[in-house]
């Protein structure tokens, strides 16, 4: 079965979302914070519940599991939607456009479509198992870099490596790449899906933030899972790195 139409779908269904966001960006919107501290704006529920508005209506037996409302839907279905309305909330919250919306589809566990567009930069990535990557209608690939010594490494926010026991990793990455940036969020896993960096590193991650990211990265050519080399998005954890690179990240993180 082909997956062309969810990949069609699932790429408006983000841009249109993405475009809603855009009428709360930069004007002052105050967020809440939820009990983790993590930040919410009303952007973040209008394009979830857009989101979830047309997936109801277009695949109403297909299950739904989404940052800001929770999982709703088919109980055991085997299509679930993963939605993230805002990847980098903070970085929206101050102006910063460097944040995504992110819709990834579950088929039997697996994701195997998925997109991010990013209002902010006015890119769309997007791909589906069989079908390729995408970046603004053309091929998306990730360089082909092999050594530490040149790559570019993303990463979120470095006090998360000792807060969640990677401080050691860390610092032997930082050592060893030729320049770290904290291009976070989901435009660091655009950057490595598009070639512009050869890694992107996260200790915690939720699985709304992963949603997409599966599919893309390995359509692309590279790697997306578990800092241990296991492919996925359900580790708590995120590695994105283009394939001629991942021995020697994985060398390094494991020591």
């Amino acid at each position: 079965m082909t997956l062309k139409p969810y990949l069609d779908f699932v790429s408006e269904l983000t841009y249109r979302a993405g475009r809603i966001t855009q009428g709360y960006f930069n004007v002052g919107v105050r967020p809440d914070y939820k009990e983790d501290d993590t930040p919410v704006t009303a952007a973040d529920r209008a394009a979830e519940s857009f989101i979830r508005e047309e997936l109801n209506k277009i695949y109403p037996t297909h299950a739904i599991l989404g940052e800001e409302f929770g999982e709703t839907g088919a109980k055991g279905s085997s299509h679930r939607w993963i939605i993230d309305p805002i990847d980098g909330t903070k970085s929206f919250m101050r102006g910063i456009p460097l944040y995504a919306v992110l819709v990834g589809l579950e088929i039997d566990g697996i994701v195997k479509v998925g997109a991010a567009y990013y209002p902010g930069t006015e890119e769309l990535l997007c791909a589906a198992e069989g079908e390729g990557a995408w970046w603004n209608g053309r091929r998306a690939h990730v360089s082909n870099i092999s050594t530490m010594s040149r790559a570019w490494v993303c990463f979120t926010d470095s006090r998360n490596m000792g807060k969640y026991g990677r401080k050691e990793a860390w610092e032997r990455i930082e050592s060893s790449a030729y320049t770290v940036r904290g291009w976070s969020d989901a435009y660091g896993y655009l950057a490595v899906a598009t070639g512009r960096a050869e890694a992107m590193i996260d200790p915690i991650m939720a699985i709304w933030d992963s949603g997409p990211f599966p599919v893309i990265m390995k359509e692309a050519g590279g790697y997306f899972g578990s800092w241990d080399g296991r492919e996925g998005h359900k580790f708590d954890e995120a590695l994105a790195c283009n394939s001629a690179l991942l021995p020697e990240f994985l060398k390094l993180i494991n020591n």
